[in-house]
């Protein structure tokens, strides 16, 4: 029994010596298989250490490259470093976006422009926290630098990437530039004036001096035609692989009239026009209309977007290079002055709204990213709206121009990182501003002025001007004015990395660098004065130029003989006196008859409306008027007076017409003093003279007449109101007078 026992205990001892013995077997076993593990990834564990110290050394440089992320960034721990160093080796790109950081905390610099913008960023919007932001930011970098690489065919990269030649300098410098002209017909642009600026031939480019390889320097090329896309390719396009999930959507998105097939992206029309905004030239379209409004706004919205989007992975391509080594060449030389860099100019605050939403919509839509301080966006963009009459309703057009906000005084920057899209941000904060004349011109000021800002002009690479003939009814000299402060010398440094300054930039050539697209709905010598004198783009310009073939007098309904008178001017300055002259001597005379009561004198420039009016009071000439500083109440005298021949005259200038669209009644006899400058405001007020309108007591009908004067300054109005073949027959003819009749 002892025996036994003492077998049991003995056995029972080494059962548990033989457990022990195969728990530390089994144990050794995990232990090898792990380290087998960890060794087959990561090769050895030295060399985890070596990579380990590298991330520390680019983290370390990190940190002093990008001093305001220094704060808020906290160190990762160990096995985090470890997992990120070995994500990808063969690629080992960290990069630090300086500008989209800005985003994350635009709060800083230049409050003079925030309190005037009231651009303040509404802390309640911004949910993500400084560290996340930062988390996410290097995470979308790395990706960006991965797969975005610098390639030379691309027209951003052509465009921007170098200095002028000297040849090609002077050519622009000059004030009659060397040019080359080509007409190319489109089969929706129709009829393109394509002009392109080449460098002239100088003593000191006969003499090339020798050079070697490695001195041998690249220069911007020359302006090329432009080619049509026939088959839409992303890639092919330079269009970046970021939104090209969003682009059909967006598309159809905006286009609500008009259904893009399924196998369609672009519509005929924003293919052409894409292909000449992708090849960074200049592009003037006056055949803008309430039709295609969507499809041009998304065309040049994709535009933009795609290219901030290329500018933003420059900077961070370039930023990670920097962080790894300390030199500085021209080669990273990839900003401007200051940081805004494109310009959109809109009439209203609604306009304003749609190019934000469509931004929205190719950048981050729906649930995809973050657009902050939306709220504020849409209490301050929306609502406003005019209330139309139902009993006498306006014209179509006017209902469509005047929908939405009509405030014509904002201004509203924008910052763009990958998925954020960050509104009410500093100007010098902001890549894209968005504003209008008046809006600008309140911080551009006057010389003389102390609170004046304009350095944020000085580096816009794109600028886009639409429905520019609404400017021309706003205020005109609002516009040039903020166009002769673009691209000067900034008077303050806004933070700026001179090192990063593109050579071009610095030595003041932006304005050769810079594209300008400007649509309207009627071709005017205004906006083509706009185009050839304040544009100068290196890379060229394209106009249109298609007759019109059916006038706005065929949309006359009334028999009535309408007389175009044309007088001889000189020169455009010239054409002013002579006008007015021609009117007192040739028009007034016979207008003052007493059987020519009730003759309304349409006038389209204001400084022309206080000539006439400053005559007839010295002349002491019946009349009332009607301008777009008249009162209502005034107004509603002036029609009264009109209509029960009170007055003789009635002034009525077009701007007044364009906002307020009156139906005068009583109108017998018409004068033009100068062709309208919307053809169908022609049509629209002979039309005022049917019956219905005329008071019974106030003379007859029978001797209706309209009379228009114009000179050869005045050809682009002058045939849209007639179309191309009445026009070719008045400007071929020798007569000064010609008459049409409905219905010729």
């Amino acid at each position: 029994m002892g025996k036994g026992k003492n077998f049991f205990v003995k056995k029972r001892k080494g059962n548990k010596k033989t457990i022990n013995k195969k728990r530390k077997k089994s144990t050794k076993e995990v232990e090898t298989v792990n380290k087998k593990a960890i060794f087959n990834r990561y090769k050895n564990k030295q060399k985890v250490e070596e990579e380990l110290m590298k991330k520390k050394q680019i983290e370390e440089r990190f940190r002093k490259a990008n001093t305001h992320f220094s704060d808020s960034e906290e160190e990762e721990d160990t096995y985090n470093q470890l997992i990120s160093c070995f994500v990808n080796p063969s690629k080992k790109k960290r990069v630090v976006d300086s500008e989209s950081s800005d985003s994350i905390d635009s709060d800083g610099s230049d409050n003079d422009i925030q309190s005037i913008n009231g651009e303040v960023n509404d802390k309640d919007d911004s949910k993500e926290s400084e560290e996340e932001a930062v988390t996410n930011e290097i995470v979308m970098m790395a990706d960006d630098c991965e797969m975005e690489t610098d390639i030379a065919d691309d027209p951003f990269t052509k465009h921007f990437q170098y200095e002028l030649s000297d040849e090609l300098l002077v050519s622009l410098s000059s004030s009659s530039p060397s040019m080359d002209n080509v007409t190319k017909g489109w089969p929706v642009l129709g009829n393109l004036i394509i002009t392109i600026p080449k460098p002239v031939s100088t003593a000191a480019a006969k003499v090339k001096p020798i050079i070697s390889i490695l001195e041998e320097k690249t220069y911007a090329p020359e302006g090329t035609v432009p080619n049509l896309i026939n088959n839409v390719d992303f890639n092919k396009l330079y269009i970046k692989s970021q939104i090209h999930g969003n682009i059909v959507s967006a598309n159809k998105t905006n286009l609500i009239k008009r259904d893009l097939d399924l196998t369609d992206i672009f519509t005929p029309l924003q293919k052409e026009l894409f292909s000449i905004m992708n090849n960074y030239q200049d592009l003037y379209y006056p055949e803008r209309s309430y039709s295609n409004s969507e499809e041009i706004r998304y065309t040049y919205c994709l535009h933009v977007v795609n290219h901030m989007l290329k500018t933003r992975i420059k900077i961070l391509h370039h930023n990670s290079k920097l962080a790894r080594k300390s030199d500085m060449s021209d080669e990273y030389r990839d900003q401007g002055l200051v940081r805004p860099k494109v310009l959109i100019m809109v009439p209203f605050k609604d306009a304003a709204y749609r190019v934000v939403k469509t931004l929205i919509d190719l950048l981050v839509p729906k649930e995809s990213g973050q657009v902050v301080n939306k709220n504020r966006f849409e209490e301050d963009f929306t609502g406003g709206e005019l209330l139309m009459p139902t009993k006498n309703p306006k014209p179509e057009d006017y209902e469509l121009l005047f929908s939405g906000n009509t405030e014509d005084t904002f201004r509203l920057g924008m910052t763009l990182t990958k998925k954020t899209l960050k509104l009410y941000t500093d100007f010098y904060s902001s890549d894209i501003l968005i504003a209008s004349p008046l809006g600008l011109r309140m911080i551009v000021g006057a010389e003389g002025e102390e609170d004046r800002d304009y350095d944020f002009l000085a580096s816009i690479e794109i600028l886009i001007m639409d429905q520019a003939d609404v400017f021309l009814m706003q205020n005109w000299d609002h516009l040039l004015h903020v166009l002769d402060h673009f691209h000067l010398q900034p008077k303050k440094t806004h933070n700026t990395d001179f090192s990063r300054v593109r050579s071009w930039a610095v030595n003041g050539w932006s304005k050769y660098y810079r594209q300008t697209l400007i649509f309207s709905s009627v071709s005017l010598p205004e906006i083509k004065s706009v185009i050839n004198r304040k544009c100068q783009n290196y890379a060229g310009k394209v106009l249109l130029a298609n007759p019109v073939e059916i006038g706005s007098i065929q949309q006359v309904i009334l028999q009535v003989p309408q007389l175009f008178h044309r007088f001889n001017a000189t020169s455009p300055m010239a054409a002013v006196e002579s006008r007015f002259e021609y009117f007192v001597k040739e028009i007034l005379s016979k207008q003052r008859d007493t059987l020519m009561s009730h003759t309304l004198i349409y006038v389209p420039s204001y400084f022309d409306f206080v000539r006439i009016r400053n005559y007839f009071k010295k002349e002491d000439i019946s009349f009332v008027q009607i301008c777009e500083y008249s009162k209502d109440g005034k107004i509603a005298r002036a029609r009264d007076m009109f209509f029960h021949t009170e007055a003789h005259f009635l002034l009525y200038s077009e701007r007044v017409h364009f906002f307020r669209r009156f139906r005068i009644k009583g109108i017998r006899h018409i004068i033009f003093y100068q062709p309208p400058t919307y053809p169908h405001f022609y049509s629209e007020m002979c039309n005022l003279m049917q019956e219905s309108n005329q008071n019974k007591y106030g003379g007859s009908e029978c001797n209706m007449t309209v009379t228009t004067l114009h000179c050869k300054y005045d050809a682009p109005r002058v045939a849209a109101t007639l179309g191309a073949a009445r026009f070719a027959r008045l400007a071929a003819s020798d007569k000064a007078v010609h008459m049409f009749v409905t219905g010729d």
